[in-house]
């Protein structure tokens, strides 16, 4: 049995699935998140999490059938969801990375609501308009934040790397946005003044104390988009001097609702208000909040 969804095409009845994949997945808290949303929108969806690595990624979404409704991607799989993806929203197409599949008839469409996760949980800190930050890493995440700032109204971004070589791809995507992007080194001295700084490292990166204290008191508000290692050797800085970090499970939480979204209505942007009653989105946000402030799953 089908039906006609808005944006969705035709979907089976029975198109209630979803996971997370990623290498590791152990520790994702999105089935935490998005259980939380769907029971609270009345919605008997399955939301897991299993182990797909970049080479059995292909083998793992043909083997999918009509039960499924959507996917999120984690590291290291925003890549090849991109390559498999027959359609792209205006951010997977900046940044080549998507982190959400919606599985219909004609192909997966892919999203990135990495880069409305950052710019929400930014929001959450009273950051709406910032004109020059900083990033800390030159990786895959880098390029959601850039264009995050960019959103944001940034003209000039320091990407801080230890290879300068790695920032290039990040000026060509500024150059594209509007932003000049300059590239800065792990010293412990010479950094500018910056009202936001957004590290995209893995959880356990070595910085060095000094460089970490540099970085914090020239940094502004440090959001971190790790969560499952915390503090972080960068957040740690800015604890030492006084400043203000926050973790990635802002972003976590933001970029999930918007995948929410993206489910229900195949729409990131057109919010949930009126489903099941919802007079708007506070009360699901509320849900899917308490729900990381409850242990993680084993």
């Amino acid at each position: 049995m089908v039906r006609r969804t808005p944006g969705l095409g035709v979907l089976s009845d029975d198109a209630t699935r979803l996971e997370v994949w990623g290498d590791p997945i152990a520790h994702s808290r999105s089935p935490q998140l998005h259980t939380a949303a769907y029971a609270l929108l009345g919605l008997e969806w399955s939301y897991g999490r299993r182990r797909v690595d970049e080479q059995s990624f292909a083998g793992e979404l043909a083997g999918l059938d009509a039960c499924w409704r959507g996917l999120s991607l984690t590291m290291p799989l925003k890549g090849v969801a991109f390559a498999a993806a027959a359609t792209h929203d205006r951010r997977a197409e900046l940044t080549g990375a998507v982190n959400t599949l919606l599985i219909g008839p004609d192909g997966p469409r892919g999203f990135n609501t990495d880069v409305g996760g950052i710019v929400r949980a930014l929001a959450d800190d009273g950051v709406t308009a910032v004109p020059r930050a900083r990033v800390v890493g030159a990786g895959a995440t880098a390029t959601s934040a850039l264009v995050a700032l960019g959103e944001l109204g940034a003209r000039d971004v320091e990407v801080v790397a230890r290879r300068p070589e790695a920032v290039e791809p990040l000026r060509v995507l500024g150059r594209l946005l509007g932003i000049e992007v300059v590239a800065g080194g792990f010293e412990a001295a010479g950094f500018e003044d910056v009202p936001v700084t957004i590290a995209t490292l893995p959880g356990d990166a070595p910085v060095t104390d000094a460089v970490a204290d540099a970085l914090a008191r020239s940094g502004g508000l440090l959001l971190d988009v790790v969560y499952g290692h915390w503090p972080t050797a960068l957040s740690a800085g800015w604890e030492r001097t006084g400043g203000s970090a926050r973790s990635g499970l802002g972003m976590l939480l933001h970029q999930a609702l918007l995948q929410v979204r993206i489910f229900v209505h195949g729409d990131p942007a057109t919010p949930l208000a009126g489903a099941a009653g919802l007079a708007d989105e506070d009360a699901l946000v509320d849900a899917m909040r308490r729900a990381l402030e409850a242990p993680p799953e084993s």
